[in-house]
């Protein structure tokens, strides 16, 4: 499957959308799973805030996102948003990261999608 290298994807939230909590993570697991179907995969990834909880232990789609790692996409979250949550030592897939590689991220990619 395809890496494309100018695609960035920015999840800030562990939920898609406004509303209730439940559907958003229903929509975002959704989300995840038909876009590493799709045939084209982000070169990276970011989890930010309670998006982060994407990436650590016990949450429904560790299994995907662990997928996207398997196939070449480099998942990065965010290291305060771990500490401030906790997770720090719960991290499951992908590596910690800082705000300054986050904006050089945003600058450098050419395509940024942020469902």
């Amino acid at each position: 499957m395809p890496i494309d290298q100018d695609l960035l994807l920015v999840i800030r939230s562990s939920g898609l959308g406004e509303g209730e909590p439940d559907l958003g993570e229903k929509l975002l697991q959704g989300f995840l799973k038909t876009l590493l179907e799709s045939g084209t995969l982000p070169a990276r990834i970011i989890c930010m805030n309670s998006g982060v909880f994407l990436t650590t232990e016990c949450t429904a789609v560790l299994d995907t996102m662990r997928a996207y790692a398997d196939r070449g996409c480099e998942i990065l979250s965010c290291g305060t948003c771990l500490a401030y949550y906790g997770r720090e030592d719960k991290l499951a897939v992908g590596r910690s990261t800082n705000m300054k590689e986050t904006v050089s991220s945003l600058l450098s990619f050419r395509k940024i999608l942020q469902p």
